[in-house]
Order: structure tokens, then C-alpha cells, then sequence
């Protein structure tokens, strides 16, 4: 349940973010706008692919949470995950400059893009879900920090489940976005990205909070640390 909530709120939260910065990609969709079953149906598609391409994403990094469980390490990685997402915030450019993946980023991005460009000319359902699909693939703070989330709870199965609630929480901004297009400024867009940073720290806090252990129910529950649970972060 504990999984379940917090990876839903993380998706609802989100929505401000997929307004801000996905809203662009979302009303370009090439959806039929005069029938309004025929948009809806391709709308449900291209959301489906992406969040099938979470949930993929979410099983390979529950492998990596996996064998940090069985290495007992599972409440430092989440606590070092919240200090990223508040580093993230506090200091963008400094993490920018030390990334050595960065030249790689740009590639796939660049790659992601081209594909992006190619599929948005075309209308048919398969086609569709492709784009979401490719869409779940770009580079994106927001779907970064849930892919971390999804390491902390050690598990193929949990990651993968993170993801899926995740994504169902961002529905409602990648439903609407598209159907209403002609009804979101700029403005809007960029007031409501603002919000996210403030999130980010937020979701931070209760990671590290997580990684305490300090037996309180949703916010801090014991982790099991390969095969033990944990009550504490100082017991041994």
C-alpha cells in the first residue's frame, strides 16, 4: 500500500510538471480531432505506450534495487537517492558539469528525437502507442526521480509496479493536455513548472525519512534488508 500511494502521488504531483514540460510533445500528437472516439481511442494509445515503457524501465531498475537488498544496503540507497533529488534542486549546474554521461545524454536525446519526429506523422493506433513508448524513453527529470524511487524498494516486481502507478498518476495532465490543447498558455505551463523543484525536495525528504527507518506507517515503515527487516537505521 505504502508502494502504491507514494508512487500514485508522485504521478499526480507530476501533473505539474508534464504541463510545463511534456505539453509541447502531448498536443502534437496526431490524434484525429474532429471524431471524438477516434482522438480518445489514440490518446489511450500513445499514454499506454508510454506507460508500458515505464513499467519496462521500472523491472530493469528493481533489478539493481534487488541486489542492493541482498547486499543490505537498501536503507543507505535511499537515503542517498533523497539527497540526489535534493541536490538536483539545490545545485543543477554543479551536477550538469560532473556528469560524465553527458555527451551520451545528448546522443540518445537527439536520437529520441528524430524518432519522435517521424512517428508524429503518423495517425494509426500501433503507431500511436509507439510514440508514448518513445516518449517514456526521453530524457526527463521528473521520470529520472521515479525510476530512483523505484530502485528503493528492492524489488523486480515492486519496481515495476512504481512505475505503473506512477504513470497512472500522470494521466490526467497527459489525457487532458492533448484534448484540450488550444487551452493551455505558455503562462500556465510555465507557472505550474515551477512547482516541481519544490516537489522534488519534498519526495527528497521522504526518501531519506524512508532510508531511517524509523518505523512510522507511509512516511519512514522498517525495510528488509536481504531476508531481515531492519527496525532501525543504528540497529545491528
Amino acid at each position: 500500500m505504502e508502494l502504491i500511494t507514494i508512487a500514485f502521488i508522485m504521478g499526480i504531483v507530476g501533473n505539474l510538471h508534464c504541463v510545463g514540460m511534456c505539453g509541447p510533445i502531448a498536443m502534437a500528437i496526431p490524434v484525429n480531432r474532429e471524431n471524438r472516439l477516434t482522438k480518445t481511442l489514440g490518446i489511450v494509445a500513445y499514454n499506454s505506450g508510454r506507460i508500458f515503457t515505464y513499467v519496462l524501465l521500472g523491472a530493469v531498475l528493481g533489478i539493481f534495487g534487488k541486489g542492493f537488498k541482498l547486499a543490505g544496503i537498501l536503507q543507505y540507497v535511499s537515503i542517498g537517492i533523497g539527497i540526489i533529488f535534493i541536490l538536483s534542486v539545490l545545485l543543477p549546474s554543479v551536477l550538469k558539469k560532473v556528469s560524465f554521461a553527458n555527451r551520451y545524454y545528448l546522443k540518445f536525446n537527439n536520437w529520441i528525437k528524430s524518432k519522435l519526429g517521424y512517428f508524429l506523422t503518423k495517425k494509426s493506433t500501433p503507431a500511436l502507442f509507439t510514440l508514448g513508448m518513445l516518449n517514456g524513453l526521453l530524457p526527463c527529470g521528473l521520470v529520472g526521480t521515479a525510476l530512483l524511487g523505484a530502485v528503493a524498494y528492492g524489488s523486480v516486481l515492486k519496481g515495476a509496479l512504481f512505475m505503473a502507478m506512477f504513470g497512472l498518476g500522470t494521466l490526467p495532465a497527459m489525457f487532458l493536455i492533448p484534448y484540450f490543447s488550444g487551452s493551455i498558455s505558455m503562462n500556465i505551463r510555465n507557472k505550474m513548472s515551477r512547482a516541481v523543484p519544490y516537489i522534488m525536495v519534498l519526495f527528497g525528504i521522504l526518501f531519506i525519512l524512508r532510508g531511517m527507518n524509523l518505523d512510522i506507517p507511509y512516511i519512514s515503515p522498517p525495510i528488509s534488508e536481504g531476508g531481515a527487516e531492519v527496525k532501525s537505521c543504528c540497529h545491528h
